[in-house]
């Protein structure tokens, strides 16, 4: 386990320290947004951090992240312990900047993905988290058919590599899937399931 930590330690100063994407002509700004450490048994998956998650220096910061804390107390899963227990990351690790449209975030060209996809690849590796949340679409696809839409996804899960796959749809304001009242049925039957994951995980939680 301390070589795993250190081995962690190592991958999160060489996260911080990447500027692939930029030395590839791809408009991003670093450095790359993530939180936890060895000991987490749950992960969540993003698309990329956004820009108030570069200011605050922590995933699902502001309007996302009230809203997926939201979504999760509905299961008594509390903010501060998930943040300061779990881990957090994304697809790509740095703020990919606003769309050509001016309408919410770029999403990670497919070139971006696979610079930093390695980072992922070891991210899962060292934590070997039991549960992993991948949230929207860029990170359900990691996982899930592309063909399959969102209905036949969230609300459902799976397991692969051992792990079991529990998705979320984006939970930022800029995506209105979740907004429309028949997908949040879907939303809360994927809570419900991540909430069996987690008193699984941690019985002590649910036993106060």
């Amino acid at each position: 386990m301390q070589n795993q930590g250190k081995s962690l330690t190592n991958l999160h100063k060489e996260m911080r320290a990447c500027r692939s994407c930029l030395e590839a002509g791809h408009e991003i700004v670093p450095p790359a947004i993530f939180s936890g450490g060895m000991g987490a048994r749950i992960m969540t998956i993003g698309q990329a951090p956004g820009i108030t998650e570069v200011e605050a220096d922590r995933p699902f910061n502001a309007g996302s992240g009230q809203r997926l804390f939201k979504w999760l107390a509905e299961v008594g899963i509390e903010e501060t312990w998930f943040r300061t227990t779990q881990y957090m990351t994304s697809v790509t690790k740095c703020y990919p900047g606003r769309s050509a449209s001016g309408s919410g975030d770029r999403v990670p060209s497919r070139a971006e993905q696979v610079l930093c996809r390695p980072y992922l690849d070891r991210e899962i590796e060292l934590i070997d988290p039991a549960l992993i949340i991948p949230i929207g679409r860029l990170a359900i696809n990691l996982f899930f058919p592309k063909s399959l839409k969102l209905t036949d996804i969230i609300g459902t899960q799976k397991e692969f590599q051992g792990r079991n796959i529990v998705p979320l749809p984006h939970s930022s304001g800029a995506s209105r899937w979740h907004q429309v009242e028949a997908n949040r049925i879907h939303i809360r039957q994927a809570v419900a399931l991540i909430g069996d994951h987690t008193r699984a995980l941690y019985p002590e939680l649910f036993d106060r």
